[in-house]
């Protein structure tokens, strides 16, 4: 239980960000903003075999919600708690290990996530959107925050400046959100693409997201987001016990 003290540092921070006037409304400003303007708007004019645009949207702005928001809130803490106020530094003068740390921080990225993500399926389902949650929906969606937390441990952990998070964040994340099928079929982009995208995390959540069953390809699909997170969760724990400032 060595990692909770580092977990309990991130949840009292989120508490107390969380009761600021209008925090919350920005976490998730963006995916809503896209949920009205797409969904409820354009959507009534784009067509997609089987489901309702809307239908369709809603569950890849929710991959996208739990994506940023576990990453972000990671990355940036821990980048400005590295650089600014050294509280990294004294975790390791503490009897704490490098998996501690990471775990730690990664429970509360999930945990944030998490929690973004359900207020957006809560906005979705008001407006009429359906989405069909059930133990491998939410599965999906705990290793997907599990999955970029662990990977904002890693930028967290390798930027030298807010500009270097940035960089990263142009460079996979924001790519990740608009080509990875949350705003359209795979089907409708070039088929050389199509094979670089299937390899991109994101792109296995919203297919689980979207057709949580229980098949194989369920299964294939939940195996590669635990490799990407379990290949993050590694590369932090390495990148922390080798550190020097």
């Amino acid at each position: 239980m060595r990692w909770y003290p580092v977990f309990l540092r991130e949840v009292l921070l989120f508490q107390k960000r969380l009761f600021r006037l209008g925090y919350v409304v920005s976490i998730i400003f963006t995916p809503l903003l896209y949920l009205v303007a797409f969904g409820l708007g354009l959507g009534r004019q784009v067509s997609v075999p089987g489901s309702t645009y809307l239908d369709f949207l809603l569950p890849g702005l929710i991959a996208v919600t739990s994506m940023m928001n576990a990453y972000t809130w990671i990355s940036t803490n821990l980048t400005v708690s590295r650089l600014h106020f050294r509280t990294l530094q004294i975790y390791l003068q503490a009897p704490v290990s490098p998996a501690a740390i990471v775990t730690g921080q990664v429970l509360a990225g999930i945990l944030w996530g998490l929690l973004a993500s359900s207020l957006l399926l809560v906005l979705g389902l008001l407006f009429g959107g359906q989405v069909r949650v059930n133990p491998v929906f939410i599965l999906a969606l705990g290793l997907n925050c599990l999955t970029f937390a662990a990977f904002g441990v890693v930028v967290g952990m390798k930027s030298r400046s807010h500009e270097d998070n940035a960089t990263f964040s142009n460079f996979f994340i924001l790519p990740m959100a608009f080509f990875c099928g949350t705003f359209f079929p795979l089907e409708k982009i070039p088929t050389v693409l199509q094979k670089l995208i299937w390899i991109l995390p994101l792109t296995h959540t919203n297919v689980l997201l979207r057709h949580p069953d229980y098949s194989l390809q369920s299964l294939i699909s939940l195996g590669i987001l635990l490799f990407y997170g379990a290949a993050c969760f590694l590369g932090g724990v390495w990148i922390i016990r080798n550190y020097s400032e």
